[in-house]
């Protein structure tokens, strides 16, 4: 019986080893291992990425949004000590092959969205089919069936966030932002704008000027 239950822990082991390399090798890129990271995304979680591998003198080539390429390899208990520590600050170490897709998905459309004024030179599904090397449908189904709402949902809820950005910026006016966000037209993004929040551009401009003049904002 005692021997048995040896077999049976030794067994448990062997396959947690054998699942811990299977996810490794998977994850390798031609400088080291990739790690996906949840919730990355923004310059600060890049920071504080950064500083949690340092801490654990692990070396990097790069850190992105949503991945870091680490030079190396990385043993089972630095991942977990990095994972404890992501955690605290919010972020999170995923394993998912799934989960790991649909956060590459989302951290494409921030990227898109809010880091590049370069236009792309396809429709979204083409590029992200191009980007994460997927049929665009399989990516259109996985996301909705974690995520509960569309990729086509996604990217224009960011892109009508990143108008209220700029529009609170009151450093660009209603043509450049247009413009910038690749809109067909100013009447495009303002019925689009309206749809979203209720409000058209100007509107919700008034609105946030008032209330920044307002007693209780000073």
């Amino acid at each position: 019986m005692q021997s048995t239950t040896a077999d049976s822990d030794l067994a448990c082991i062997i396959k947690k080893k054998y699942l811990y390399t299977l996810a490794s090798y998977a994850n390798k890129t031609n400088s080291g291992l990739k790690l996906y990271i949840q919730n990355m995304v923004c310059i600060r979680c890049k920071m504080v990425v950064k500083s949690e591998l340092e801490n654990l003198g692990l070396s990097y080539s790069t850190i992105e949004l949503g991945e870091a390429d680490i030079a190396g390899d990385i043993t089972p208990d630095q991942r977990q000590q990095l994972a404890a520590a992501l955690k605290e600050t919010g972020l999170e170490l995923m394993e998912d092959k799934k989960s790991i897709l649909v956060e590459r998905i989302k951290t494409s459309i921030i990227e898109l969205v809010h880091f590049t004024d370069d236009q792309i030179k396809v429709n979204l599904s083409d590029h992200l089919s191009q980007k994460l090397n997927h049929n665009y449908t399989y990516l259109a189904n996985l996301f909705s069936e974690v995520k509960g709402t569309t990729i086509e949902k996604y990217y224009l809820t960011h892109k009508i966030e990143r108008v209220k950005e700029l529009l609170a910026y009151d450093e660009l006016n209603l043509t450049e932002i247009a413009w910038k966000l690749h809109y067909s037209s100013v009447a495009h993004l303002s019925n689009q704008f309206r749809k979203m929040t209720g409000l058209t551009p100007t509107q919700f401009k008034n609105l946030k000027g008032r209330r920044s003049a307002s007693p209780d904002n000073m």
